[in-house]
């Protein structure tokens, strides 16, 4: 339950949807009643005095011959007469509930996990550590995510907008088809509007903001890391920024990551590194973060 209450009580997403897979009623018992659920609450007691006490000296040794002595007891439980009567559970089901069955829905009922996300600018929502693309227009909007172990679908008002792989190639799955034409849905950020707000701070920035746009699948994955520079320039003053921006380039480290680390640690109020010529080996590229990454 995610919402205890007497009169409207509200069931969590994956067990509704469990429920409404095998067509089930859920009635919550109130909390701290277990007269409420007084049957399932016996059934535990019995099965762990005519099973798990039986099996209690016995040794396992795979998960299938546990279950092979589980299913032979359970069959002399249910054959077991109700105290005091001549019916047992076996024969009250076959004469009450087995008449009353339906059968199975078709297809295995899949575990999912329910949570909510909002799309940035560049129109993706993370999850884990990865993102994924969803219509642009829904930019700014909490949508619901449900997150199988293969799927990542997206919905939004009760339907699905957006379905990817949950672990594809690479951190972004991006589908062609959510991108906007002309980057409508978010005009005001584009890769020459960051690109001349960069270069409006010194060539040095604009040399970092246009790695981060250039060395990725699409510029829109950019953005994220292109946003924090902007919110560093806020922070800290520009010239600043751009003595961070030399020195990350000077070590070969062009990321937003490195250019941050250098503003907080103050590396960039230091006289630039005279001997880099160990760094002139390395290629250019934003894995390579440089010793100034790690001060």
């Amino acid at each position: 339950m995610t919402h205890a209450s007497r009169y409207a009580p509200k069931l969590n997403a994956t067990y509704a949807e469990l429920a409404a897979h095998y067509a089930t009623a859920v009635l919550p018992a109130r909390p701290y009643k277990p007269k409420d659920k007084a049957k399932a609450e016996v059934a535990v007691q019995v099965v762990e005095r005519w099973v798990l006490a039986k099996l209690r000296h016995r040794t396992f040794f795979s998960l299938a011959e546990l279950n092979a002595a589980i299913a032979e007891l359970l069959v002399e439980l249910n054959a077991r007469p109700f105290q005091g009567r001549t019916e047992s559970r076996r024969d009250l089901f076959e004469a009450l509930d087995r008449p009353a069955l339906k059968p199975l829905p078709r297809a295995a009922y899949e575990y999912a996990e329910w949570r909510k996300a909002k799309p940035g600018i560049d129109y993706h929502v993370a999850v884990d550590k990865r993102f994924y693309s969803v219509p642009h227009a829904l930019v700014g909007q909490v949508l619901d995510l449900r997150l199988t172990a293969t799927t990542v679908e997206v919905m939004h008002k009760g339907g699905r907008v957006a379905s990817h792989p949950r672990y594809g190639q690479g951190r972004y799955s991006t589908l062609t088809e959510h991108m906007p034409r002309s980057h409508q849905a978010h005009r005001d950020w584009s890769p020459g509007r960051f690109m001349r707000w960069a270069a409006g701070i010194g060539p040095c920035t604009a040399a970092v903001v246009k790695q981060q746009l250039e060395d990725r699948p699409h510029p829109e994955h950019g953005y994220r890391a292109c946003l924090g520079l902007l919110h560093l320039a806020r922070r800290y003053d520009r010239q600043r920024l751009e003595r961070a921006c030399a020195r990350a380039l000077a070590i070969r480290s062009p990321s937003y990551r490195s250019v941050a680390s250098i503003l907080k640690q103050g590396l960039d109020r230091l006289p630039p590194e005279e001997d880099s010529h160990g760094q002139d080996l390395l290629p250019l590229h934003g894995n390579v973060r440089g010793a100034g990454y790690y001060h």
